[in-house]
C-alpha cells in the first residue's frame, strides 16, 4: 500500500511514520508537512506545504494513494474556538475533501482524542469540534474511513513530543505506565501500537468506525 502521513512531525505522527517505514507491504511513504521530518529512508518522499488549507499547487503528489494517516493535531490551550477550528476542522476537512476526490479508493484515518463529542454540542470546546471533525471526515466518499480516540499514549524508540509541557508530563508519567497497565487493561497506547493499527485498518477493516483506546489495542496487542 501506498501511505500518506500528515503530522508526521509530531510524537503520534513519528509513531506511524516508523511503523510504515518498517513495514514491508509499504512500498511508498509519502509526508506533508510545513516542515520536514529529518528522517531518511528509501521509500520516504516528503514534500513541505506551507499552506494547509490549499493543496491545488501539490494535487500531482497526491493521487496514486492507498491510506492517509491523519496525525496532525494543536492542543487547544490558550486558543479561541475560532481559531481551534479552524486549525481543527478546517486543515483536516481540507486534506480529506481533496483527497477523497482524487483518491476514492482510499482508507482515511483520522486521529482524534479520548472524549471527543460525536454530538458536537457538548460544553467542552475541543470536544465539540474534535467530534465535528470526525463527523465530517465519516460522510465523505472514501473507500473507508475511520476515527482513532486515543488517551495515553506511550512514545517509544525515542520518540518525543514537540510541546514542552507534555514532554514533561510524559517524564513525570513514565516510572507510572506499568501500574496504569495494570489498572486499566487496553486503555494505555504506545506510539508503535497506534502505527500497526493504522496498518491493520487499511489491510483488514475494523468492526466499527470510531475506534477508542481498547479497540486500537485489540487491533495490536503491545
Amino acid at each position: 500500500m501506498n501511505v500518506l502521513i500528515f503530522g508526521a512531525t509530531g510524537m503520534v505522527g513519528q509513531g506511524v511514520l516508523r511503523e510504515c517505514l518498517n513495514d514491508p507491504d509499504v512500498p511508498r511513504v509519502l509526508t506533508i508537512g510545513r516542515t520536514g521530518t529529518g528522517a531518511q529512508h528509501p521509500k520516504l518522499r516528503e514534500v513541505v506545504h506551507g499552506d494547509m488549507w490549499h493543496y491545488a499547487s501539490i494535487e500531482a503528489e497526491l493521487s496514486g494513494l492507498d491510506a492517509c494517516f491523519f496525525c496532525l493535531g494543536v492542543a487547544s490551550a490558550g486558543m479561541s474556538e475560532a481559531d481551534y477550528e479552524r486549525v481543527t476542522y478546517g486543515i483536516t476537512m481540507a486534506a480529506a475533501e481533496t483527497l477523497s476526490r482524487l483518491n476514492p479508493r482510499m482508507t482515511f484515518v483520522f486521529v482524534s482524542g479520548a472524549g471527543a463529542d460525536s454530538s458536537e454540542h457538548g460544553r467542552i470546546m475541543w470536544a465539540r469540534i474534535k467530534g465535528k471533525t470526525e463527523n465530517a471526515v465519516l460522510r465523505l466518499p472514501f473507500k473507508a474511513a475511520f476515527v482513532f480516540r486515543p488517551g495515553v499514549i506511550q512514545p517509544l524508540h525515542g520518540i518525543r513530543s514537540r510541546t514542552a509541557l507534555y514532554r514533561v508530563l510524559y517524564s513525570l508519567m513514565k516510572p507510572l505506565i506499568p501500574l496504569l497497565r495494570r489498572a486499566l487493561p487496553g486503555h494505555i497506547l504506545t506510539t508503535e501500537q497506534l502505527g500497526r493499527a493504522m496498518l491493520t485498518v487499511v489491510r483488514t477493516g475494523a468492526p466499527k468506525r470510531v475506534l477508542e483506546s481498547p479497540d486500537i489495542n485489540a487491533l495490536a496487542p503491545g
